[in-house]
């Protein structure tokens, strides 16, 4: 259990981050709890409510005045969270079905939203902690301080409210959703990929083909790969003198009963064993920005499309999503790739994880878009941009080349679906980015099969 306490934290965090539950609880079970101490302690010391100016509370011999108060504020409060809940709703609903439903994770990870919401529920509690403390019988009290409390946490949810509508306005432009999942999505490439390229960080390049001997671990939990806790993977395969391969990338899908990773040798595994190395995974029913850069990705791909989609027709949303991709891209290029193979000690590999590599994230983040703007050349012309823009932040004559391949299929696509006129344009950034890539070896068999997989 300790051994995994730091992956339990680390998931605990990310609910804290994500949601309407965890964040907005807390938050207002604290101010439930500082009414009820407030006032408890302002009983057993008078001395505190003299701290209160005068001016703020004058009636202070009169309980039946921080009773209607305190009952005041808890009503109107009530009043106003069923408000923020129906504004909140109708933005989700309609954030789905504008753009995505993949985009509600983004949605209910926004703080402003969860503060909103826990310190107007938490005002609510707060009250009805101190309202038990204002009483006639047997003595006459009035918790002037709890009450003052109350009225600063009445003020800030009026200032509250106002700047969550302010928030909301803004959260539902497509450019501000767009923007944010993409910030999040650069969040996660520092994390899994903090060192930049180039600093002389280099992974051994090695490749272990599957061995009919290993033997699979199948899953108990159907579900997404959200996590995979590597140091405490590498930790165990040392343990147990095991070499340890993941056979889906995280981010997919493994439904309950397949294989979710093989190990070497048989002999050591035993079924406490498979379940400590289960437990170094996170599975859950939908996919999360743990380390999951992919599925940022998708969700502005699935902005795009629905914005080229003929009953959208709005290519403007899908430039934006275009110049967000190229952002990313941009990121994940200058970083160096996360190792695959993991050693201990050094040249001995004991865990393999097929993280996800520049050419899926290229197919993910252009194909489908390439494929449905044909008869867009708004569309295409950024696309071809993003390629160039591209194209300047590597010296990888590799990855140059598979930029042109790609910016060539845009082109061959187009040829036959937009006039001669903007063809020209396509074909002179073609020239552009060509002129980038100097040692590009494409020959004319390759320039066929793209020009073939674009009209397939």
């Amino acid at each position: 259990m300790r051994t995994r306490l730091p992956l339990l934290v680390r998931t605990a965090m990310y609910a804290l981050r994500g949601g309407f539950l965890v964040r907005p609880l807390l938050i207002s079970l604290t101010l439930g709890l500082t009414g009820m101490i407030l006032s408890s302690l302002e009983e057993s010391y008078p001395v505190v409510s003299a701290w209160v100016p005068h001016a703020l509370f004058p009636s202070r011999a009169d309980p039946q005045i921080a009773q209607i108060m305190l009952a005041a504020i808890a009503g109107s409060i009530m009043t106003v969270v069923s408000i923020v809940f129906a504004i909140l709703l109708m933005t989700l609903t309609l954030a789905s079905m504008q753009f995505s439903p993949r985009i509600l994770v983004s949605f209910v990870r926004d703080r402003v939203t969860q503060w909103t919401l826990g310190v107007f529920l938490g005002t609510f509690l707060y009250c009805m902690a101190a309202l038990p403390a204002a009483r006639s019988l047997p003595q006459p009290f009035a918790p002037v301080a709890s009450v003052t409390g109350a009225l600063v946490l009445a003020l800030t949810s009026v200032i509250g409210l106002i700047f969550f509508i302010h928030h909301i306005s803004q959260a539902v432009s497509v450019s501000h959703i767009v923007d944010r999942i993409a910030r999040e999505t650069e969040d996660v490439i520092d994390e899994i990929m903090p060192h930049k390229r180039g600093l002389g960080l280099r992974h051994e390049d090695m490749t272990f083909a599957p061995d009919h001997t290993e033997f699979p671990v199948l899953n108990e939990q159907s579900g997404y790969i959200c996590f995979v806790d590597s140091p405490r993977l590498l930790k165990l395969a040392k343990a147990y003198g095991l070499r340890i391969r993941l056979l889906r990338p995280i981010g997919h899908f493994v439904p309950q009963g397949v294989p979710l990773f093989t190990v070497s040798r048989k002999d050591r595994l035993t079924v406490e064993r498979s379940g400590e190395l289960r437990s170094a995974f996170v599975i859950a029913s939908m996919r999360t920005m743990l380390q999951d850069v992919e599925f940022g990705v998708l969700q502005i791909v699935d902005i795009a499309l629905k914005a080229i989609s003929p009953a959208v027709n709005d290519p403007s949303t899908a430039i934006n999503c275009v110049d967000q991709l190229t952002r990313i891209l941009i990121r994940w290029v200058g970083r160096a790739p996360p190792a695959s193979l993991l050693c201990d000690p050094p040249h001995v590999v004991r865990v393999i994880i097929p993280w996800t590599d520049l050419d899926h994230l290229l197919d993910t983040a252009f194909e489908q878009i390439r494929h449905y703007a044909v008869n867009d050349i708004a569309v295409s012309m950024r696309l071809l941009r993003a390629l160039g823009d591209l194209s300047t932040t590597t010296e990888d004559e590799r990855v140059r080349e598979q930029l042109v391949l790609r910016a060539r299929r845009i082109v061959a696509g187009c040829t036959t679906r937009i006039d001669a006129s903007d063809s020209k344009r396509l074909e002179s950034r073609l020239a552009e980015l060509e002129a980038r890539a100097p040692a590009t070896t494409l020959n004319a068999r390759e320039l066929s099969e793209s020009r073939q997989a674009s009209e397939g």
